[in-house]
């Protein structure tokens, strides 16, 4: 009977993390946009990650670009500007942009997983 109990117990918090994962800030706020384009949301990551090196340097430019978009910030080729234009400011506040970044960078980074 407790081993039903564990099983079941585990087995419910397996789908709920699951669930939870496709329901995170990044996913329902981040990726149902740049679904839209033709650029897949990975290669941004890369883009910054050339240009600013380090976790902490990538996410705080991510995060004044995406607070205050402007052609300056942009990590995005002319051309891709010139098709898509600039993104619209986020509405996301600061602490949700942030939880946004961080399941980003987890979700993309190469540290720790080249071999």
């Amino acid at each position: 009977m407790v081993r039903i109990f564990i099983f079941i117990s585990l087995f419910s918090l397996t789908l709920f993390a699951a669930k939870n994962d496709k329901n995170n800030i990044y996913e329902t706020d981040c990726v149902k946009c740049h679904n839209r384009i033709p650029v897949t949301i990975d290669k941004y990551f890369y883009r910054y990650l050339l240009k600013y090196s380090s976790e902490t340097e990538v996410k705080k430019a991510m995060f004044a670009f995406l607070k205050n978009p402007t052609k300056e910030k942009t990590i995005m080729s002319e051309s891709f500007i010139t098709r898509f234009g600039i993104k619209k400011k986020t509405k996301l506040s600061d602490k949700k942009l942030n939880e946004a970044l961080d399941i980003y960078w987890e979700k993309y980074k190469i540290f720790g997983k080249l071999k």
